[in-house]
């Protein structure tokens, strides 16, 4: 069996170091993109399995960005086999207090960088047989929070959600499968980032009554790239988040 090749976007910390590691050891090539060049540099020295890994830095809102990550995982391995929308922004603010410069960065970023890397990467699919995307959305999408005031980005995601579906009809019949991960609470840079000092803090969110790995989003992924039967899904990696409320 020829090895495949995956892209993933905002792979050099959190959650898209951990799907690059696991995939990696799972002997697929894959290219790894971050608008942070040092940190892709520090990513790309930490990962190893040079012959296996390309990087690529720039901003994914860039639509040449991800035109440019499709094109290398065919110079370089031959076929871009997964697309891994994972680079992101997210933040929170009062709805009253965004303005529009607020707005454009998380549609930019996480909708049109989804949009149009995953319209290069099926441009690519569609010559060959098939692939998969999976997007990385949120359950704050279905599952809103008073007192996590997130608006804008969750709008962005909620697009994500939309154009998963969309997608999966437009293209299930040349075998190209698109899914999300709608992740609650994942342990990751990202919550230092938006102010949660100790994200553990969160865990009564959750059923289970803990946060996520950035493993835990991993193995989902693999998974839904050697899935042959899934797509147009969006499915809740969040410990029961959505499923229910605790009591106490």
């Amino acid at each position: 069996m020829k090895t495949k090749t995956a892209i993933i976007t905002g792979a050099s910390t959190g959650i898209g170091k951990s799907i690059t590691k696991l995939f990696l050891e799972k002997g697929y090539n894959v290219v790894i993109n971050s608008a942070n060049a040092n940190n892709l540099k520090n990513a790309q020295k930490d990962l190893g399995h040079e012959e296996h890994l390309v990087p690529i830095a720039g901003d994914i809102s860039d639509i040449s960005v991800g035109q440019q990550l499709i094109g290398t995982a065919v110079k370089h391995f031959g076929s871009a086999d997964v697309l891994i929308n994972n680079a992101g922004v997210f933040e929170p603010k009062p709805f009253l207090e965004i303005d529009e410069k607020d707005l454009d960065r998380f549609l930019d970023i996480n909708l049109k960088g989804t949009f149009f890397t995953s319209q290069a990467a099926i441009r690519q699919m569609l010559t060959q047989d098939g692939g998969a995307i999976i997007n990385i959305g949120t359950v704050l999408v279905d599952h809103a929070i008073d007192g996590f005031p997130a608006t804008a980005p969750i709008s962005s995601k909620g697009g994500i959600h939309a154009l998963t579906k969309q997608l999966a009809a437009e293209f299930g019949r040349n075998n190209i499968r698109i899914n999300t991960i709608a992740p609650g609470i994942i342990r990751s840079p990202l919550q230092s980032k938006i102010g949660v000092a100790d994200a553990d803090n969160l865990a009564g969110l959750h059923l289970l009554n803990r946060i996520g790995e950035t493993q835990d989003v991993a193995e989902l992924a693999l998974y839904l790239a050697e899935s042959n039967f899934v797509t147009g899904e969006t499915i809740n990696l969040d410990g029961g988040h959505v499923a229910g409320h605790r009591i106490s």
